[in-house]
């Protein structure tokens, strides 16, 4: 009886795994899931490998970091970065569309949501307004009084999560873009 290796079982596998690409074009899967929804290239020089998210430009970074050392992570990426804030289901899409494209097969990240003190309120780390949530089913739990920083794809794809902040995740970058800063189209 031939029993397979593990290297060809390891093969087999990435090989059913939808491949990250860094030349800027899209999955197949997130061209079905996202369509022609997906982000377009932010608008401000130095920034074009961002994507713009209403208006944000935003960007994945794959380094597993806490909660806290990737918000300043952000901050140190660009004046005003912040992990990024969600205000819409259409942006909400956008952010899951960037990370299913750069991470498919681990989507789960740190969102720039947190508790504020235990209290049950959320606040968003760029000091936005609290005016969507995208909770999984029975979240945020806060499980042990221990989740106070908010994540994406938990359980579900495109949902949040709260989540103990000193874990560690990929992470998405944002910063507020102003009309004096876009390039005119060409």
């Amino acid at each position: 009886m031939m029993t397979p290796s593990l290297l060809g079982i390891a093969l087999l596998c990435l090989s059913a795994m939808p491949a990250a690409m860094d030349d800027g074009s899209v999955s197949v899967d997130v061209q079905q899931n996202c369509g022609s929804n997906f982000p377009k290239r932010c608008l401000v020089r130095n920034y074009e490998d961002w994507y713009g998210v209403g208006p944000y430009c935003v960007k994945y970074f794959n380094k597993p970091c806490s909660f806290a050392d990737a918000e300043f992570a952000c901050r140190e990426k660009v004046t005003g970065g912040h992990l990024v804030s969600v205000h819409d289901e259409q942006a909400n899409s956008g952010v899951n569309c960037i990370v299913m494209k750069y991470n498919y097969s681990l989507p789960r990240i740190w969102l720039g949501g947190m508790e504020l003190f235990q209290s049950k309120k959320f606040i968003w780390t760029d000091g936005s307004v609290w005016d969507f949530k995208k909770w999984v089913p029975g979240q945020p739990d806060n499980t042990n009084n221990t989740e106070d920083c908010v994540e994406m794809n938990w359980k579900n794809l495109g949902e949040w999560n709260d989540d103990q902040c000193m874990k560690r995740k990929p992470f998405i970058c944002a910063f507020k873009r102003h009309k004096w800063q876009q390039e005119p189209d060409n």
